[in-house]
C-alpha cells in the first residue's frame, strides 16, 4: 500500500463512490487516519470531509501549535528564545474541538480560531513548533484526542506534518498530501482571503511557504518528514473530494474491506 499514487489511478478512483454499507464497515473498525504534508496541500479541507464521513473526530495539530503561538506573542514571551518557550510550555489551557463541521480552539477558555490564522501567527508557528518540550506537551495532546475517540467508538482523522511518523505511528493509514508550490500558494492565499478578508498575494505566500518548508524540515524535534510506510497523494491536479475518494478507498485496502 506505500508508494504514489498518480494521477490515472486517482481518476479511477473517483469514479468508483464507495457504497453506504462499505462506509459503515470503515465506521465500525474505528479507523486512525494520518494526513500529512506541507502547508496549502490541502490537507484541512481533506481531513475534515474525511471526518465527516466516517462521523469521526477531526484534529487540526497545527492548530495546537498555532494556539500555543498565538499565546506566546500575547506574553510577549521571545519565540527566539528556546529557554524562554520551554519555560511557559505548560502554562497556556490549550482545547481543540473536534467537530470537522466547525472546528474551534480555544486557550485559556478564549476562542482563538480566527487569531491563530494572522500572518503575524503564521510567521511565528515554526519558532515556537520547533522548540522540545512545546512538542512533547503538544503532541502528548494530541495523542489525547485520539485516545478519547478510540475509547468513545469514534475513529479520528488527524493532520499535521509529523502524525504518521511520531503522533499516531500505528495509524491505520498515513497519507502524505502533497502539491507543487504554485497550487499550494494559490489554496493558502484563497484560505486568508475566506478566514480573514485579507490576501498577501501569490508570490508572498509562496515565499513564506518555501520558507516554512525549510524550516519544518529541518528542525532537531519530530521535522515534517513522510513515514515510511505513508501513501503519497499529488493533489496539485485534483480536488479535495478526488483525494477524499482516494484514501477511503486505500482505508478499504489496509481494513482488507470490499466494496459491496
Amino acid at each position: 500500500m506505500t508508494g504514489l499514487v498518480d494521477l490515472r489511478t486517482l481518476r479511477l478512483i473517483m469514479s468508483m463512490p464507495l457504497s453506504p454499507s462499505t462506509v459503515e464497515a470503515i465506521k465500525a473498525r474505528i479507523p486512525q487516519i494520518a494526513i500529512d504534508g506541507p502547508s496549502g496541500s490541502g490537507k484541512s479541507t481533506v481531513a475534515k470531509k474525511l471526518a465527516s464521513i466516517l462521523a469521526g473526530d477531526y484534529v487540526d495539530t497545527g492548530a495546537s501549535y498555532r494556539a500555543m503561538s498565538w499565546w506566546m506573542v500575547k506574553c510577549d514571551v521571545d519565540i527566539e528564545d528556546v529557554d524562554a518557550l520551554a519555560e511557559h510550555a505548560y502554562t497556556p489551557i490549550i482545547e481543540l474541538g473536534v467537530n470537522p463541521e466547525q472546528p474551534r480552539v480555544w486557550v485559556d477558555s478564549q476562542d482563538v480560531s480566527i487569531d491563530i490564522r494572522t500572518p503575524e501567527i503564521t510567521a511565528a508557528v515554526s519558532r515556537v513548533a520547533a522548540a522540545p518540550e512545546v512538542r512533547t506537551r503538544l503532541v502528548d495532546l494530541q495523542r489525547s484526542y485520539a485516545q478519547v475517540a478510540a475509547t468513545h467508538g469514534r475513529g479520528v482523522v488527524m493532520e499535521g506534518r509529523d502524525i504518521g511518523s511520531v503522533v499516531l505511528p500505528d495509524a491505520t493509514l498515513k497519507v502524505w498530501l502533497t502539491a507543487d508550490l504554485t497550487a499550494r500558494a494559490e489554496r493558502r492565499a484563497a484560505q486568508d482571503q475566506s478566514l480573514l478578508g485579507v490576501s498577501q498575494g501569490h508570490d508572498t505566500v509562496a515565499e513564506a511557504l518555501a520558507q516554512r518548508d525549510v524550516r519544518d524540515r529541518e528542525r532537531t524535534i519530530s521535522p515534517a518528514e513522510m513515514a515510511p510506510d505513508a501513501v503519497v497523494v499529488d493533489a496539485t491536479f485534483i480536488d479535495a473530494d478526488a483525494v477524499v475518494a482516494t484514501v477511503l478507498k486505500l482505508v478499504c485496502g489496509k481494513l482488507g474491506i470490499a466494496d459491496v
